[in-house]
């Protein structure tokens, strides 16, 4: 039988590292965001974190560092391309700056409740929150005593960095329709709730609407897949496979991630159909390995935006000028490549 964990509150690095199989360096390289750590080694320095509910000493390093702080990034459950280039902007910014880099998991059920238990308990001196919040987490967060960030949702009375998701929902539409595409499909999360996805969704229904093509539901497909709450190859797999059966068939598809979209270009492999011959292919997130393959995709600029939103929560510790908090709308851009350019050589 393993020994007994020991009390949250005793818990110390040697701890993190036993329970993840790591040196208690590799631990602190993670929880510093310094020094490059494979993911999967990653992943299980964060899973140990969050079972022993590890949480620095921060009075201890307060005496011993005076100048050094805390921030914590809140993410959802599951990372993706999208989150690891966000994350990468946030480090890149806070070069230099005396601090210690922690990842809190939010988790996918009960995100709002995992954020006040961390807002209540979390040592910490400042916060960026990705990902849209709950009007309970929101409150939460404007009575909150120190700084506060939040990424990818515009929330009254705190500083927010957002994208407009319904413009880049256009951008792709009106990128298909403009080389004579009239039966685009769509592949989005089982999770179709999700604030990104439905502006998205408006956005690309906006652009049929003005082009004068009917919006058809039986061409927006999604898989079952529950990984990463759906936003996984395999679920852009099984949703490109659907899309495959509908009749007339589809020439184009819009997938409101990449990771859907690679999902989609090897369901299309397999099946015999050339991109972007046979079915044109667009992506959203433009992350590096969209760039690589050759995949159109809508770009939110991951990492300026890390750094951006990073910079104004240290301007916020570092006791600038008052002022009221920011808004920040981050338009997006469309990248066209192969996928979707039957003039360039096809990449399939």
């Amino acid at each position: 039988m393993p020994p007994d964990r020991p009390d949250a509150g005793n818990v110390t690095i040697h701890d993190v590292a036993e329970e993840a199989g790591v040196s208690a360096a590799t631990v602190s390289r993670f929880l510093n965001g310094s020094g490059k750590i494979a993911e999967p080694t990653a992943e299980r320095v964060r899973a140990a974190v969050e079972a022993l509910r590890y949480r620095p000493d921060r009075t201890a390093r307060t005496l011993a560092e005076p100048d050094r702080r805390v921030l914590a990034v809140a993410l959802p459950s599951f990372i993706t391309p999208f989150h690891n280039a966000l994350l990468k902007g946030i480090r890149f910014e806070l070069r230099g700056f005396e601090c210690d880099l922690l990842l809190r998991d939010l988790g996918s059920e009960d995100s709002a409740g995992e954020l006040a238990r961390f807002l209540q308990h979390g040592a910490v001196d400042g916060l960026l929150v990705v990902g849209g919040l709950r009007e309970t987490a929101r409150r939460e967060l404007r009575h909150w005593r120190a700084p506060a960030v939040v990424i990818g949702a515009a929330v009254d009375g705190i500083d927010s960095f957002f994208w407009d998701d319904a413009a880049g929902g256009r951008l792709a539409a009106e990128h298909l329709l403009a080389a004579g595409h009239r039966r685009i499909g769509v592949i989005q999360s089982a999770r179709s709730e999700l604030a990104p996805q439905e502006q998205r969704m408006a956005g690309y229904r906006e652009a049929l609407e003005a082009a004068g093509v009917a919006y058809d539901p039986a061409l927006t497909a999604s898989g079952q897949a529950q990984k990463h709450a759906g936003f996984s190859e395999e679920a852009g797999r099984e949703a490109m496979t659907r899309l495959l059966d509908a009749t007339p068939p589809v020439t184009a598809v819009f997938a409101l991630s990449d990771v859907h979209a690679m999902g989609a270009w090897a369901a299309l492999r397999d099946a015999g159909r050339r991109v972007p011959q046979d079915v044109a292919l667009v992506g959203y997130d433009d992350v590096k390995t969209s760039q690589f393959v050759g995949l159109t995709s809508v770009s939110q600029d991951m990492h300026r935006v890390g750094e951006r939103a990073t910079a104004c929560l240290l301007d916020r510790l570092r006791g600038g000028p008052p002022e009221e908090p920011r808004s920040v709308r981050i338009e997006p851009a469309l990248h066209p490549r192969r996928s979707s350019d039957v003039s360039q050589e096809a990449p399939s």
